[in-house]
């Protein structure tokens, strides 16, 4: 067999540590497996507040914290063109092969992938999150993926359910298109180390409080099964608009004592909040893989869940209830769930997931990814513009002429500052451990 190739990787995404979510997370995970298989990684972001400039995390990690600040909902704002001179420098520094962005609603994402398909870089997609077809906001960003994706070299969803949305809203040929579900530092996310009592029993919730997450069904759910089972007690974590809906319910119904409110939990306290549960609700209204029922699984808690987007597809059926997002169908499930705890081992649970998600294996089925997508031809503008073209009527033309002004900038740069005037960077390497750890969570890292 022969040598494993070195891939050079510029990891692109709004969506990064110090902010926290499932897109971060993977990217981090991602990242640092992807440097114990001997490649270079690094990661463009935004600034965040004070952080701007080049940071290292661990296993030398770095990261690019561009002077641009968010402007809705973590994302840049979109400037098509802005952002090609920092991208060019950082590619012809760092000696790139390969460009992965991350998350169809990252503006930085979209335009780092145009300029690198300008530049004739190899590029890959990986789509996190569910739209739908119908409504203005999701036509208008599924004709921009159609965009971006036109000429993505290869394409990484992370669920089955997923793969098929992207298909659809991209137009992209299925074959491009590869599987490839988050996992969980099953190191970082264990059961407690004694068994609880069942004589109280504990449903967790820690979630963004928004109604995307299913917060509005939280405040039907919650008192009914409060109403039906008097040793029940919910604990949740989490902070959003519809946060105050919670509040609310909790006074209305008087269960101030039954229904603790954490606010907003730091992801390295989640296991300690999870351990304290033996349930753990998920009540998403719609999910393309949600790596906190991983997380909640790991550390030995019975999920509830709505059947939504990709969870069905997450966890074996013993290790799950599925409802519909219907709030007397969930108190249902819940019902069964708590006569089914007996049943649940936590430790034979973690093994579980020990052996169903693994960073490592993640990383060894991307990599497989980017040698598909080095090994795709090169084609030139005039052929390029064809495939913007079968976009749509006006879209098309429209998606050529900016493909097109791209490429003038991009020449003129390259006249302007030419790429031997950059100077390139030295590769920093660590000895990595040759073990199947993930290196040490971030939450100890400098980040100020």
């Amino acid at each position: 067999m022969g040598e494993r190739k070195r891939h050079r990787i510029l990891m692109v995404s709004d969506f990064f540590y110090p902010n926290f979510g499932g897109v971060e997370n993977h990217i981090y995970y991602l990242s640092q497996c992807l440097l114990k298989l001997g490649h270079k990684v690094v990661v463009m972001t935004h600034a965040y507040q004070n952080r701007s400039g080049v940071r290292y995390m661990t296993g030398g990690l770095k990261v690019y914290y561009v002077p641009w600040r968010p402007f809705l909902m973590q994302n840049t704002f979109p400037t098509f063109y802005g952002t090609l001179p920092i991208v060019r420098t950082i590619l012809i520094r760092e000696n790139i092969s390969l460009v992965h962005g991350h998350q169809a609603f990252s503006t930085l994402c979209h335009e780092a992938l145009m300029h690198a398909r300008t530049m004739g870089y190899k590029v890959v997609f990986t789509d996190h999150s569910l739209y739908g077809f119908a409504d203005a906001g999701s036509i208008h960003m599924n004709k921009v993926l159609q965009f971006t994706l036109a000429e993505v070299s290869q394409a990484i969803c992370v669920s089955h359910t997923s793969k098929e949305n992207t298909v659809l809203r991209s137009g992209l040929p299925p074959e491009k298109v590869f599987v490839i579900p988050n996992a969980v530092d099953t190191a970082m996310f264990k059961p407690a180390p004694t068994r609880l009592s069942r004589h109280e029993i504990v449903i967790v919730v820690i979630s963004r409080l928004v109604y995307r997450k299913g917060a509005d069904l939280l405040v039907e759910v919650i008192p009914e099964v409060c109403r039906l089972y008097p040793n029940v007690r919910f604990i949740v974590g989490g902070d959003g608009p519809k946060r105050v809906r919670l509040e609310e319910m909790r006074e209305k119904h008087s269960l101030q004592d039954r229904v603790e409110m954490l606010g907003a939990v730091q992801h390295s306290q989640v296991r300690s909040v999870l351990i304290t549960g033996h349930i753990f609700l998920n009540s998403s209204l719609t999910e393309a893989f949600c790596i906190a029922i991983l997380e909640a699984a790991s550390c030995g808690l019975l999920t509830v869940s709505t059947r939504v987007g990709g969870v069905p597809e997450v966890l074996p059926d013993d290790m799950v209830v599925l409802a519909k997002p219907d709030p007397s169908d969930m108190v249902q499930a819940i019902e069964k769930a708590i006569s089914i705890l007996p049943n649940i081992d936590p430790e034979e649970m973690h093994n579980r997931m020990k052996e169903l998600y693994n960073w490592h294996d993640v990383a060894k089925r991307t990599e497989i990814v980017y040698d598909r997508a080095l090994k795709c031809s090169k084609q030139n503008l005039l052929k390029r513009l064809s495939r913007y073209l079968s976009c749509g009527t006006w879209a098309g033309k429209l998606f050529c002429l900016v493909m097109i002004i791209d490429f003038i900038f991009w020449h003129l740069l390259q006249r302007w500052q030419p790429a031997e005037d950059i100077e390139a960077v030295p590769d920093f390497v660590l000895s990595h451990d040759q073990d199947d750890g993930i290196p040490g969570d971030n939450k100890n890292q400098s980040f100020g």
